[in-house]
């Protein structure tokens, strides 16, 4: 054979084993620690709703991962790599969260601000239920802000479940340190695709967006505004942390449409119906 054909064969055959080997790494494992939470999410989780019924007849299981949870020394977890601490942190508030549901399963709240299903029907579940975890006591609104926001990560805000349908979409998986950053990109992607995050109306000349982003607009504003188009240049520093976001992300016709500029920014009303997948649809 020429030299040319053997050189050609070789850098086919070469091209191939990459791609093979690619195909055939190993997912990145999960913290040995977050492993029976894996296994609960992968069993009770569907499209970011709960068998919140089955969950609750696995608490034996659910408690001793929460009990590791609360006895990790704060020391070991300080000395962990940052991926690692996020993941563990995020895993922690959204574990805490479905235990706030179960505890109080089935919900039926008779508050007129929220659903009677809500996790919000249940007093304190946010600000004054506490929760040990690393040897501290914390209420999920504090795991949120005193802690996550402390990564500066605004992707990890959107990875918050909060027990409902407008939070993050909860994954059938636990986040993990060796693809946390494909976890997280992941989840951003997937918000102009569900309503409850995004809506471009371009009818009612407005961009209708999840509250939550006003919720932590610091962190938002601090690690996004500054990587907006700069058509979005006049607007304000929240608006920008938006559209750095979606920008990229939306339809071209609703690209173009955000391009003009002319639009109203809003923010609507959170959902927070229980993420039930016994109630879904309903």
């Amino acid at each position: 054979m020429p030299r040319r054909g053997v050189l050609l064969c070789v850098i086919v055959l070469s091209s191939a084993a990459a791609v093979a080997a690619r195909q055939d790494a190993p997912t990145p494992p999960v913290d040995p620690l977050a492993r029976p939470f894996d296994e609960i999410l992968d069993a009770y989780v569907r499209d970011g709703f709960v068998y919140y019924a089955a969950l609750r007849q696995e608490r034996a299981r659910f408690d001793r991962y929460l009990s590791t949870v609360a006895e990790v020394p704060a020391a070991a977890l300080a000395s962990w790599p940052r991926e690692r601490q996020l993941a563990f942190w995020i895993n922690a508030y959204n574990a805490f969260v479905l235990r706030t549901v179960i505890d109080h399963y089935p919900i039926r709240g008779v508050s007129p601000l929220y659903p009677p299903d809500s996790i919000r029907q249940i007093p304190g579940a946010f600000e004054r239920q506490t929760f040990r975890i690393a040897g501290r006591a914390l209420t999920l609104d504090a795991i949120e802000k005193d802690v996550i926001e402390g990564f500066g990560d605004a992707r990890a805000l959107l990875a918050l479940g909060r027990g409902s349908v407008g939070g993050g979409r909860l994954k059938s998986e636990a986040y993990a340190a060796g693809r946390l950053d494909t976890q997280l990109t992941s989840m951003t992607d997937e918000i102009v695709t569900r309503h409850q995050m995004v809506q471009v109306d371009i009818a009612r000349n407005r961009l209708s967006v999840s509250p939550m982003f006003s919720w932590r607009q610091g962190v938002f504003d601090a690690q996004l505004a500054d990587r907006a188009p700069a058509v979005y240049a006049t607007r304000s520093p929240i608006e920008r942390a938006v559209l750095a976001l979606i920008d990229p992300l939306v339809t071209p016709l609703e690209g173009a449409f955000l391009r003009q500029n002319q639009f109203r920014l809003v923010f609507h009303d959170f959902d927070w119906r229980l993420n039930d997948l016994a109630t879904r649809g309903k």
